[in-house]
């Protein structure tokens, strides 16, 4: 066997459950003597092979602690990932994860970054922070969420320099606000027992399940508001739609679907895109042009009240992707009511991940192989 096999079978694993990771989310690595194997930018974690990873030369990777950076933040991730780049092994071409620095700070052998919609519900509740100390504060560290890149990676490392010099060893779980989990462990084996127990302490204290089961709507006013939509997306666009009873609900007024009114983490809004579309029957036309003034683009998710979600993309790929991020958000948002409701990122934040050259990047490559 490889030496690159247990890491790619874990990741094959988490990266094929919709319960831990959807799209192309979630980044693995794994860790031997002078190297980093973590996965490349655009590589999707369920069919990932070992020639999936870029191969990082430790040494180099870490030298990146003692460089200085512009305070302009574009000039600044133009030269960390100039620094990161320059960091792979020789001979290696390929585009490491934005996150491969905070891979890097963890001392284990495997870490594994996925972002389970129950564990989103906690990191993207108003009073996460306060459960999180409740529940995980003795082994875990907890990330208020910061722009990614380097910005993330500085914050990751202050939050472990405070846990060693309380605890004396390195945390193994990371809780990241508004983006998702980390574990970090010496086996597969302990990845999986971490990570369940992450999920199983969750789980015990949330009150109300998502209800995504199908839900009947009416054929008519479907064909209408599908036409009506057909009408205002790009030509070629492919379509997508689902009915459930968490959906209905929410669709039912605006301020029902106010936990749904904007982006929870990066992966809603690269895949699903920033703020859904909420429209009343029959005025999809209006609520589409007022969206589009006010976001410079047009929406992908576009919620009906009384008949459901409908997804507009460019391909039926990205089109499969939006609806899974808009059901996540769905997951996400029911399990923040036990956690003191939905806080979503900041304007601000959101801006930030909407412009960014490795988001784009992403999406770029994700768009390339459809």
């Amino acid at each position: 066997m490889g030496k690159l096999d247990a890491l790619v079978e874990i990741s094959r694993r988490y990266g094929s459950d919709p319960a831990w990771v959807l799209a192309g989310g979630g980044n693995t690595s794994w860790k031997e003597p002078g190297r980093l194997y973590v996965k490349a930018s655009g590589t999707s974690l369920a069919d990932i092979s070992a020639e999936g990873f870029c191969e990082i030369d430790r040494g180099r990777l870490d030298a990146i602690w003692s460089a200085s950076y512009p305070a302009d933040t574009e000039a600044r991730e133009a030269a960390v990932l100039a620094d990161l780049m320059a960091a792979r092994a020789p001979g290696e071409s390929k585009r490491p994860s934005v996150e491969t620095l905070m891979h890097g700070l963890f001392p284990q052998a495997y870490v594994v970054h996925t972002h389970p919609a129950a564990v989103n519900g906690l990191a993207c509740g108003r009073s996460g922070e306060d459960a999180f100390r409740r529940l995980f504060s003795r082994d875990s560290i907890w990330v208020p969420f910061v722009d990614p890149g380097y910005v993330l990676a500085k914050a990751v490392r202050d939050a472990m320099e405070s846990f060693r010099s309380r605890e004396g060893r390195s945390p193994s779980i990371m809780l990241m606000q508004n983006h998702g989990l980390l574990v970090a462990g010496e086996s597969p084996q302990e990845i999986d027992a971490l990570s369940a127990s992450v999920m199983a302490r969750i789980l015990g204290e949330v009150r109300r399940l998502p209800d995504l089961a199908s839900a009947q709507t009416d054929a008519a006013a479907l064909s209408d508001a599908l036409g009506e939509i057909k009408t205002l997306a790009a030509a070629g666009s492919a379509f997508r739609f689902r009915a459930d009873a968490e959906t209905l609900s929410r669709a039912a007024s605006s301020e029902a679907f106010a936990p749904l009114a904007s982006a929870f983490t990066p992966d809603h809004i690269v895949y699903a895109g920033h703020e859904f579309l909420r429209a009343e029957p029959g005025r999809v036309a209006m609520a589409w042009a007022d969206y589009a003034k006010r976001n410079g683009a047009s929406p992908r998710i576009v919620v009906v009240a009384g008949i459901g979600a409908f997804a507009a993309a460019s391909s039926p790929k990205a089109a499969d992707r939006a609806m899974l991020l808009y059901a996540d958000a769905c997951k996400v948002a029911a399990y923040a009511e036990s956690f003191g409701g939905a806080l979503h990122m900041t304007k601000e934040k959101i801006d930030f991940i909407r412009n960014w050259e490795v988001e784009k990047y992403r999406s770029s490559v994700s768009a390339g192989k459809q």
